[in-house]
């Protein structure tokens, strides 16, 4: 089972810009599938971006898409989100995620197996 530790929240205003760093350990992170969703205070959790074991594809929300860019290092284990352009609808609690499944088109939070404990971003107008 790999353990996930999602790092970089913080307070931004809007317009800003942000980076999240997810850092694994204990599996094999190349075998795996990432993925960030999001979740804001009275709202289920979604689907932000999620990122192919090589890197080589990328799919994000609608909400997200040109701002939003998600990259991951295999060699140091850790998959990144780079926000910019932030709106203060980006307020939310930011979670890593990671499944065994090759495909990145899968957006529903139950097909993916591990979690990072969630990290605060908050966006001010």
């Amino acid at each position: 089972q790999v353990q996930l530790v999602d790092s970089g929240g913080g307070l931004v205003q809007a317009g800003g810009s942000l980076s999240l760093s997810c850092a694994a350990s204990r599996g094999t992170f190349s075998r795996y599938t990432m993925a960030w969703f999001r979740q804001a205070p009275g709202k289920e959790r979604e689907f932000v971006a999620s990122i192919s074991w090589s890197g080589d594809m990328r799919y994000y929300a609608d909400s997200v898409k040109g701002r939003f860019t998600i990259s991951r290092d295999n060699a140091k284990n850790t998959v990144y989100l780079q926000m910019s352009s932030l709106k203060p609808e980006d307020t939310a609690v930011y979670y890593c995620a990671a499944r065994e499944a090759q495909s990145i088109m899968e957006h529903s939070p139950r097909r993916y197996d591990y979690w990072g404990q969630g990290t605060q971003v908050t966006v001010s107008s």
